[in-house]
């Protein structure tokens, strides 16, 4: 679906469970020519083989997705019939929201080591949305012609508002940020869809998670001829 979306040059918008809908919905896009990634999200998901140890812990893709889209990982995930690994380049890889990498503990430190582009919880809020636009639009700018996809896991939420995902956590990035980050990039003609995922309905009895995330797509600039 993403494959025949994204060669119409429509908007392919992928609503699933965890994070792995984000290698195969970066594989239907490719077909389109490379991309950019702007993944957002609670943590930066850079498990690998190369900072963990297979034979005494499982791996899920969910916690491994961009460490395989970056062609990290096992073959059967990092290399897609008639698409050059990686699925997308370091260095045209915006990470967003990671909220653990301060921790003396934080279980991949080796993504530090690489090209991709990183901007935590702590320095988004910091510095404030305007400048977040900002840093992202200065790595898109390098490839002025690429394709762009994004990837939100909703964990990026501080928990106060988003307690209905796995891996809640604070702090977090408020909704209307959110929303203000999101809305140029959706926009952009370069952008070829966007994956949205983690939310648990089983944890949402009341609805209000649900809301929230329908207010914040309701917000964006989808084109009319969005496939989802």
């Amino acid at each position: 679906m993403v494959r025949a979306a994204t060669l119409q040059d429509e908007f392919a918008l992928v609503l699933g469970g965890d994070c792995s809908i984000l290698l195969g919905a970066l594989a239907g896009a490719r077909h389109a020519g490379p991309l950019s990634l702007l993944h957002i999200d609670g943590h930066s998901d850079f498990r690998h083989p190369g900072n963990y140890d297979p034979a005494q812990s499982l791996g899920a893709v969910a916690g491994m997705d961009l460490a395989l889209a970056t062609g990290r990982g096992e073959a059967l995930a990092t290399d897609w019939p008639g698409i050059t690994r990686p699925l997308v380049a370091d260095a045209q890889v915006i990470q967003l929201g990671e909220r653990e990498n301060r921790d003396h503990d934080f279980a991949w430190p080796d993504i530090n080591h690489t090209a991709i582009n990183r901007i935590d919880v702590f320095e988004a809020l910091a510095i404030g949305p305007d400048a977040v636009i900002a840093r992202i639009r200065d790595t898109l700018a390098q490839v002025p012609d690429q394709g762009l996809w994004i990837h939100l896991d909703v964990d990026v939420l501080d928990q106060a508002v988003m307690p209905a995902v796995d891996s809640p956590g604070s702090p977090g990035i408020a909704p209307d940020d959110l929303a203000k980050i999101l809305i140029p990039f959706v926009a952009d003609r370069r952008c070829r869809g966007m994956t949205v995922t983690v939310f648990d309905p089983d944890l949402d009895p009341d609805g209000r998670c649900a809301a929230t995330i329908v207010k914040l797509l309701g917000r964006l600039p989808f084109p009319p001829s969005t496939t989802d």
